[in-house]
């Protein structure tokens, strides 16, 4: 029984907790126009739901890579997915790759929202596009957390986040038809030195912690622990929990990194992500999820249930946080060199800079200390 059933007077009720859309950011709208007249002609359905009713379209506002919209026909409810406004990474947002993973893992995954329509005529909205079913529940940002939900519950949040991946890693890509997806031999080395390699290229800053974690990471690879289908951005804020039991997780979102590769670099990034009560101020700011509530599993107690549930040693897991520190630097870095261009105007871009020194700062600190937890001195 939860909290809110129990009538414990600090629970959160879950229906104010239903995420919800806004109002389109300036400078991302979709022409709704050609986009209602490409949805009668390819989405089955669509032209009776339009005629109902019309469409309107509101934006998911958080997230800082693909854009997310709600679209609303009528009385049905769709979301749509695109690439940022202004984007020049080659490789990234491939919005193909993305529906191919999900059109294959909803037959055997159900945490996998179900894919609907790939567009891939950037004619119709500038870039690629696809729809997928809106699942609707709780998805926990820090930031919207308040009053702060009871520490059993966000206990119960902790342990269906890790059992989640654990899940998630136990996938048989091959039985998906995924058997060919990324390139799992090699893939530490890759990655380690695939995001410094895009750090480098887009820097604005000097970060001596950038380069020295970078070449720390470079000479302390640990070995592959196997290949598994992998999220790569696994954390809070990509989960869909039920809004009457949190301990539920109804969908996983935000599949656009997703491959083969190795688990322990997923956990990595989890990690990563992972902030905790005695972490410094300024990695608490960045809001990078809300783990550090009362009750909230720390990072060594993740490590351990992860590797009890997998059979997988992550050693003392340094490399892996320090790691996943690394890439959200660099994914924060790539944003922001964006931003200084004036390939987006998003407001929330402009102090992104800060959050990537903070993790340099703090993944420099875990190696020194060779820790994932109690970084700093009291």
């Amino acid at each position: 029984m939860t909290a809110e059933e129990q009538g414990d007077p600090r629970a959160v009720h879950a229906g104010d907790r239903i995420d919800r859309p806004a109002p389109v950011r300036p400078g991302e709208e979709l022409d709704a126009g050609r986009l209602a007249a490409y949805l009668r002609e390819h989405l089955p359905g669509a032209a009776a739901d339009l005629a109902g009713g019309g469409l309107a379209v509101e934006q998911f506002p958080s997230g800082y890579s693909n854009l997310t919209y709600l679209l609303r026909l009528g009385d049905r409810r769709l979301v749509l997915r695109r690439p940022p406004f202004g984007t020049t990474v080659a490789t990234a947002h491939d919005m193909a790759r993305e529906h191919r993973i999900l059109a294959a893992l909803a037959p055997v995954y159900p945490k996998a929202p179900r894919p609907l329509l790939y567009c891939g005529d950037a004619a119709v909205l500038g870039a690629p596009f696809y729809l997928m079913e809106r699942v609707e529940g709780v998805i926990l940002r820090p930031a919207a957390l308040s009053p702060a939900p009871p520490p059993e519950q966000m206990a119960a949040v902790g342990a269906a986040l890790v059992d989640t991946l654990v899940e998630l890693h136990g996938v048989d890509r091959r039985a998906a038809g995924l058997g060919d997806l990324g390139r799992p031999e090699g893939y530490v080395e890759r990655q380690v030195e695939g995001w410094a390699a895009r750090y480098r290229r887009a820097a604005t800053d000097d970060l001596p912690e950038m380069e020295s974690v970078a070449a720390w990471l470079a000479e302390n690879r640990p070995p592959e622990s196997g290949a598994a289908l992998i999220h790569n951005d696994f954390k809070h804020d990509n989960l869909v929990l039920a809004p009457g039991d949190w301990s539920k997780v109804l969908a996983v979102l935000d599949w656009e990194m997703a491959t083969a590769g190795d688990p322990l670099m997923d956990l990595g990034t989890t990690l990563g992500y992972w902030v905790e009560p005695g972490d410094p101020p300024e990695m608490l700011a960045l809001e990078l999820s809300p783990s550090a509530l009362p009750g909230g599993p720390g990072r060594a107690v993740v490590v351990e249930r992860y590797a009890r549930a997998t059979g997988r040693d992550p050693g003392d897991a340094v490399f892996y946080y320090a790691y996943g520190l690394f890439k959200i630097a660099v994914i924060a870095q790539q944003i922001y060199a964006r931003y200084r261009a004036g390939h987006t105007r998003d407001p929330r871009f402009a102090g992104l800079h800060l959050g990537v020194a903070a993790c340099a700062r703090t993944a420099a600190q875990a190696i020194a200390r060779r820790r994932i937890d109690q970084l700093f001195e009291a």
